[in-house]
Order: C-alpha cells, then sequence, then structure tokens
C-alpha cells in the first residue's frame, strides 16, 4: 500500500529534473573524451612521431592546468551573473573547438596552446553543472545528482578508449582529435532544446517545482569576491580540491603510459584495463553520493552524512600505493579502480558540500573557486610526475602520493568547517 502510494506520488510530482542531470551526465561524458584523447595517443603516436621527453609532456599537460585554473577563477563568477543556460552554451563552443584544433599542432608549442584552449573551455563544465544541480535539486537529492552527473567523466574515458583506436586507426591521430572534438556540438543542440530555467520550463509541474525549492533559498545576484574568499568553508573546499584534484589527473594522463611502460599495453589492447577502471569508478560515483544521501535519508545529519562517505572513500584509496608494484596488470588494474572509485565517490561529496554551505547564488563562485586551487595542484602534480619519471623512471612515488591525499584533505576540512556550517554571504547590489 505505501509503495503504491509513493509511486503515485512520484508520478503526480514528476521527474524532468533527472533529464537536465542527464543532460550534465553526457557534456561530462564529452568533456572527459575531449580531455582524455591525448593521453591515450602519447605513448604509442605522439611520443614516438615528435620526439617528446617525460619533461616536453608535463609541459603540455601544465598547459591545459593553467588554463584551466584561469578558467575556473573566472568562469564561476560568469555563470552565476549570466545562468548557466548561456554560460554552458558557449564553453562547449570553445572545448570543441580546441579539441579539434590539436589536430593542426605539430610542435610542443602547438599541443600547449590547444590545451591551454581546450582548458579554458573546460574549466566550465563542472561549476554549470554544480550550479545547475542546486537549481534544480532540493538538497536531500543533490550529491545523488552530482554522483549521477560526474560519473559522465568515467564514462567519456571509456568511450575514448572505444573510440580513439578506432578512428585512429582508419583516419590516423588527426582524426582522433576531430571526430571526438565534434561530439560537443551534437550536445550543444540537445541542450538547446531541452533547457530553461524550472520556473519556465513547460515539462516541469507545480508539484516537482515545489520539491526543487522546497529549500527556501533565495536567488540573487552573483557574489564579490571578498565575501567568498573570508569564509572558512570556502577555504575548506579549495583545499580539498588541491589536495586530491591533482590524484586524478594523474590517472587520468598518465595511467596509459604506466600501463604501456610497465605491461606493454599498446593502443590497440588498451580498452579493456581502462573500461574495468572506469567502470569501477562509476560505481564509485553514484555509490559516494548514494551513501551521503541515503545516510541524510535516514537521518544522519548532513555534516555527518557527507563526512562519512568521504571518510569511506578515503579508506578506500590507500591500497593503490602498491599498484606500481603488482604482480600482474591484472591486480595493477583492480588497485587503480578501486582507488579511481574511491576518487570519485569522494568528487561526488565534496562538491555537494558546496550546496551544503553556501546559497545557491554563491554556488558558481565557490565552485569555481575551489576549482582553481584543484587546477593549481593538477600545475604542480604534472610538473612533478614528468621529473620522477624523467629521473627514476618509477611510478612508486607517484602512487604513494595518490594514496595518502584523501585522509589528509578530510583532515583539514573537518577543521575548517567542523559541522558544514551555511556561510552568510552577501550578494552584489
Amino acid at each position: 500500500m505505501n509503495s503504491t502510494v509513493r509511486a503515485a506520488e512520484r508520478v503526480r510530482v514528476g521527474n524532468y529534473r533527472w533529464s537536465i542531470c542527464a543532460l550534465l551526465f553526457f557534456a561530462t561524458t564529452i568533456n572527459y573524451v575531449d580531455r582524455q584523447v591525448i593521453g591515450l595517443l602519447k605513448p604509442t603516436h605522439l611520443q614516438p612521431e615528435f620526439g617528446w621527453s617525460e619533461i616536453d609532456y608535463s609541459n603540455i599537460v601544465f598547459a591545459f592546468q593553467v588554463a584551466y585554473a584561469i578558467g575556473l577563477l573566472t568562469v564561476g563568477r560568469i555563470i552565476d551573473r549570466f545562468g548557466v543556460h548561456k554560460g554552458f552554451s558557449v564553453a562547449i563552443v570553445v572545448w570543441s573547438i580546441a579539441a579539434m584544433a590539436h589536430a593542426a599542432a605539430r610542435s610542443v608549442f602547438g599541443f600547449e596552446v590547444a590545451r591551454f584552449a581546450l582548458g579554458l573551455g573546460e574549466a566550465a563544465n563542472f561549476p554549470a553543472a554544480i550550479k545547475t544541480v542546486a537549481e534544480w535539486h532540493p538538497r536531500k537529492e543533490r550529491a545523488l545528482a552530482t554522483g549521477i552527473f560526474n560519473a559522465g567523466s568515467n564514462v567519456g574515458i571509456i568511450v575514448a578508449a572505444l573510440l580513439v583506436p578506432a578512428v585512429t586507426a582508419a583516419y590516423g591521430w588527426q582524426g582522433a582529435f576531430i571526430v571526438t572534438g565534434a561530439m560537443g556540438f551534437v550536445w550543444l543542440i540537445a541542450w538547446a532544446v531541452l533547457y530553461s530555467p524550472p520556473e519556465k520550463h513547460p515539462r516541469v509541474s507545480p508539484e516537482e517545482l515545489a520539491l526543487i525549492r522546497s529549500d527556501a533559498e533565495v536567488s540573487r545576484k552573483s557574489v564579490p569576491w571578498v565575501s567568498i574568499i573570508r569564509h572558512r568553508q570556502t577555504w575548506a573546499f579549495a583545499i580539498g580540491k588541491m589536495l586530491t584534484d591533482p590524484i586524478w589527473w594523474v590517472y587520468l594522463f598518465w595511467i596509459p603510459d604506466f600501463l604501456n611502460r610497465t605491461y606493454g599495453i599498446s593502443l590497440s589492447n588498451i580498452g579493456v584495463p581502462l573500461i574495468t577502471i572506469y567502470l569501477l569508478a562509476d560505481v564509485g560515483s553514484v555509490g559516494g553520493g548514494w551513501i551521503s544521501s541515503r545516510l541524510i535519508r535516514r537521518g544522519w545529519s548532513v555534516n555527518g552524512g557527507r563526512k562519512t562517505a568521504m571518510l569511506v572513500s578515503a579508506l578506500a584509496v590507500i591500497p593503490v600505493v602498491f599498484a606500481a608494484r603488482a604482480s600482474s596488470v591484472t591486480v595493477a588494474v583492480l588497485l587503480i579502480g578501486l582507488a579511481a572509485a574511491a576518487h570519485q565517490g569522494w568528487s561526488a561529496n565534496i562538491f555537494t558540500l558546496v550546496s551544503d554551505m553556501f546559497p545557491r547564488h554563491a554556488v558558481g563562485s565557490v565552485v569555481g573557486f575551489g576549482g582553481m586551487f584543484g587546477a593549481i595542484g593538477g600545475m604542480v602534480i604534472a610538473k612533478l610526475v614528468g621529473y620522477i619519471l624523467e629521473w627514476t623512471g618509477s611510478y612508486v612515488p607517484i602512487f604513494i602520493l595518490a594514496g595518502s591525499a584523501y585522509l589528509i584533505a578530510l583532515l583539514l576540512i573537518h577543521l575548517l568547517a567542523p559541522t558544514l556550517e551555511p556561510a552568510a554571504v552577501e550578494s552584489e547590489r
């Protein structure tokens, strides 16, 4: 009886907000397809053809991270001011053109320019997506919605692992950049047709709109920087991102090289290892959001639910320290897959901390600010990994860093925001 009543209530309320979440999932998928292509092609095509050293490749990755940091510093405020509809549209045009432009590069500098442009465009994805979730979902659903769209990052890598070898075999490495870059324009059409704000959308029922707005937050104008950076909550998010985002960049840009260097995995047979790693990461992304949402629905505080899910993720990362000396490629892939799953579970919750602690009108700015610190950490790790590999040829120190970062980050987050208390942010007049 109760299940029948709940089902009838869901029908009356409607679920169009989850269609918007699906659009965010596909945007994130495309975002990660575009940024993954170079990592797949590096060991088997680009490095042999252009004679890159490990430091050359780290400089190309560094260019992306610099632009990503610059973009995140500014894009959050732009999205808060002009809205996600316009902001997302412009961003995906920029990053799709930049992705295709890699095909014309013929030097380290040429690839650095293309990666810089890609980083500027792709910086908008997460601030825009997190702001969209805050606008379309009540607080109790946000971690799950974030986990779902964030799972697109893993699916993007899987799609790239399947698509890039086939396109490269048929059209060369240049064709891989062109075909994957063009995918963004397909998404743009769907976004233009399907998206409008929930208050104006014809497919959002009054009951669903009431659910979306059930947290009683008031929409305001964008916020000045001083209203963001003076809050401990902002720095809790920023420091957490700075310590843990770089680990994801290592997986993204160096795992194909690690598998090639350690186990002789080439572009033609890298599909199964990468699919395994990022399918596990998908489970972690949705599971991490589900754990905290489930705990909160069972009566836990938001603080307890979020941090418990983050602690589970931080502990699950630790075994990756053994990946560099694993007895077989299967063991290495499973260890890295567990760590990737834990990272994505962590990511779903750390992103949701922003909408827990800040009003909707400040979410894009705070996510952009914290994401900039994550990108700065990525800049540091790009250079560090390049020099470690150039000097030692070993991934052991790299995986030790990966295994220890999350517990340190969680401790600092807890010290800065012990109860996830709301920040009193003033908007511009």
